[in-house]
């Protein structure tokens, strides 16, 4: 991979594994002082092209950024991801023809042509049998915010709710079936950043999955509904969408009303993730 040795957590690989490479993306202002912040994890397999990218998009990660430089342009730090993937598509579509040279001129040429303000990390080796659940607890390591542990299905952030739900989606063997970060601009505008979590596909029908912290942003129900409400207008199937909540949504309580409500009228299912696990039991079947 490179002369870094491969990080694992064991000594000796186990059945299944493979040796990936992976870059930190970090963000640095100012060069002469050297001073940097992670924002990103690039995993890849150099043999055959596969990667996963991730990249910070929740508020307060990008508050933490702004935090450290005060200056930090957050339009184009939430455009980044686009912009790095778009660049994945002329490697992706030769990966048939020599994968691994055209990801070591890639990104050789990203370390020569990355603006000054982003930069990748040295290259270093990890044992990885599944690259997604790799890229999770990377980015757990070397990107995300450090919060106390908390009980599955407590209020949190959506980063806590898609790890939950990547992890029932597994269970279920259904994560090689499910879509994931589907760019809402293929529906909406260009420069659309949002993502929707999750997308499937059943007979003539594609759907939509996607988390929203009741507790912490009610209003991205109004943003979510929005993007459903668009997706229907111009999508080529039949769509169906459902929003997984960090909370059950109580009637009694006037936020809760709001969000159930401006999700209903989108034609939205709310899944509370507490119920997130039978809703994909009920969905399996349907995906065979």
């Amino acid at each position: 991979m490179n002369e870094d040795t491969a990080e694992s957590r064991t000594a000796v690989t186990t059945p299944g594994e493979r040796a990936c490479a992976y870059r930190i993306l970090r963000y640095t202002p100012n060069l002469v002082r050297d001073e940097w912040v992670n924002i990103g994890v690039l995993l890849f397999d150099p043999g055959t092209g596969e990667r996963r990218l991730r990249l910070i998009e929740e508020r307060d990660e990008y508050n933490r950024v702004r935090r450290l430089h005060p200056q930090a342009d957050e339009t184009v730090l939430r455009a980044l991801r686009d912009d790095l993937e778009d660049r994945f598509q002329p490697v992706s579509a030769n990966e048939s023809n020599g994968g691994t040279a055209n990801w070591q001129q890639l990104l050789r040429k990203w370390d020569d042509t990355l603006s000054n303000a982003l930069q990748l990390a040295p290259q270093k080796g990890v044992f990885a049998a599944d690259l997604d659940a790799e890229l999770e607890r990377l980015y757990a390591d070397h990107v995300a915010m450090q919060r106390p542990a908390s009980r599955v299905g407590a209020p949190g952030s959506r980063a806590q709710m898609r790890s939950y739900c990547s992890q029932v989606f597994r269970q279920a063997h259904l994560w090689e079936r499910i879509e994931k970060a589907v760019r809402a601009s293929e529906f909406t505008f260009p420069g659309d950043p949002m993502r929707i979590d999750y997308s499937y596909r059943r007979n003539a029908t594609r759907g939509f999955v996607h988390c929203i912290s009741v507790t912490r942003a009610p209003n991205d129900s109004k943003i979510l509904a929005y993007t459903a409400e668009r997706i229907t207008a111009r999508a080529s199937l039949k769509t169906e969408f459902a929003a997984v909540t960090d909370v059950a949504l109580d009637g009694g309580n006037d936020r809760h009303c709001f969000v159930r409500d401006t999700l209903h009228d989108a034609g939205i299912e709310p899944v509370a993730m507490e119920g997130f696990a039978v809703w994909v039991a009920k969905l399996k079947p349907l995906l065979q």
